[in-house]
């Protein structure tokens, strides 16, 4: 039975729109190919888990297909694509990853140091996605698709520096009429532009008077920093690398759970994460994918300082960190699991010298996307432990309560979000 025989056999539902995936791959050059024939022949799920899915998958092989999103003229175009990204269609790995990965192989290969860490982000993708276990015993199976390693180490500092506000153009001044210069006209002028000047110094005085307190603190924030620092005021704590530690976990403990009445797939939670002023409101989409039976009294792992959302009329005032299976969210998610005994609160930090003892951010700043880089190292291990892999050394830092290990209650190789 070839291939697309057991496509036809084996997903007689799938829409209009995802029947087109074999015409997709059929565009490929090989041997990319074979490679998503190969790898969809042993795992269906591949080709996505729902219609929205397969349509994402379908589009993005026929872009592979057509050349120009591998082309390295076109990288700036992709790599920006891929930052927020751990996989390419979906928020799991699917055919399109496959795709994507093979077509991109021949064009990295022949990339010296300073190409592929000029596009970190099609770099961070490809050396994802090549790793992957799955992916890895298929790309085996050809010569084509060898093993690339990359230097990592002695990649370049990315340059996080925002970019400086744009001064607003002053309104030109209108020009003067030609009644304005007559005689008849100067006592009125005199007196229009004393009473201008007297309103200009009023002003001038409020302003300065509502800022000197913020003048005089900066200016005892200068003092210091030259204490400190030689002559230099201290750096705002996010700056350089994004690193886990800017990230504030804490122990938190479901008190109620309600479904959200304007949203089928969210939830409504009160979640106690001992702070004094009381619980914080939590919105999270887990309706799907964990019945509310198995929400109630959980104590979980929150993510505390993203700054508060919106979600359909509600504020959120956390998020709830859960494992999402490798096979995509439909086969599994599970909420992150505290140590036994953990009280709302507690500290949860990221093992290694470098972030034990760090403390996170009051609130992450959004436009710098410190989750958003930091998070596709997140990952649940072989023994269920739920870690922070660095992408640049391999360093695996687990994340954890001074009392223990946080895990997911099943799934391995899971990521975390």
């Amino acid at each position: 039975m070839n291939f697309l025989t057991r496509l036809h056999r084996f997903i007689p539902r799938l829409s209009r729109k995802s029947m087109s995936f074999e015409a997709s791959v059929s565009k490929l050059p090989l041997p990319v190919k074979d490679l998503v024939a190969s790898a969809t022949k042993e795992n269906l799920s591949l080709t996505g888990t729902n219609e929205k899915d397969q349509a994402e998958v379908v589009q993005w092989i026929e872009k592979v297909g057509q050349g120009d999103v591998v082309k390295q003229s076109n990288f700036k175009d992709l790599n920006s694509v891929l930052v927020p990204r751990t996989y390419i269609a979906t928020n799991y790995l699917t055919a399109a990853d496959y795709a994507l990965y093979g077509a991109l192989h021949p064009v990295i290969v022949k990339m010296q140091a300073a190409e592929y860490h000029s596009h970190p982000s099609i770099t961070r993708y490809f050396d994802h996605i090549q790793s992957i276990p799955a992916v890895r015993k298929t790309a085996d199976t050809f010569s084509s698709f060898s093993v690339i390693n990359f230097d990592l180490v002695n990649a370049p500092k990315v340059d996080r520096t925002p970019e400086p506000p744009k001064k607003k153009e002053k309104p030109a001044e209108p020009a003067p009429s030609d009644s304005a210069a007559t005689p008849a006209a100067e006592p009125a002028a005199a007196t229009k532009g004393a009473a201008d000047e007297e309103g200009k110094v009023q002003k001038k005085e409020k302003k300065e008077k509502k800022e000197k307190p913020a003048t005089d603190a900066a200016k005892d924030g200068k003092k210091e920093g030259k204490k400190a620092g030689g002559g230099k005021a201290a750096p705002a704590a996010d700056e350089g690398e994004p690193v886990p530690s800017m990230i504030d976990l804490r122990v938190g403990h479901i008190i109620d759970v309600q479904k959200h009445p304007d949203a089928d797939g969210l939830y409504i939670e009160q979640i106690d994460i001992g702070e004094e002023t009381g619980p914080r409101t939590v919105v999270s989409g887990l309706v799907h994918y964990i019945p509310i039976e198995q929400m109630r009294d959980k104590y979980l792992v929150a993510v505390c300082n993203l700054k508060p959302a919106n979600m359909r009329g509600v504020k959120s005032f956390a998020m709830v960190l859960c494992a999402s299976s490798k096979d995509g969210k439909e086969a599994g998610i599970e909420l992150i699991q505290p140590p036994p005994n953990s009280k709302p609160g507690d500290r949860i930090y990221f093992e290694g010298a470098d972030f034990e003892n760090a403390t996170p951010l009051a609130q992450l700043n959004p436009k710098k996307k410190i989750f958003e880089t930091v998070q596709p190292g997140f990952i649940t291990l072989e023994n269920r432990e739920a870690a922070w892999v660095n992408p640049a050394t391999g360093s695996v830092h687990k994340i954890r309560t001074k009392d223990g290990i946080c895990v997911a209650p099943t799934l391995v190789g899971a990521s975390l979000s």
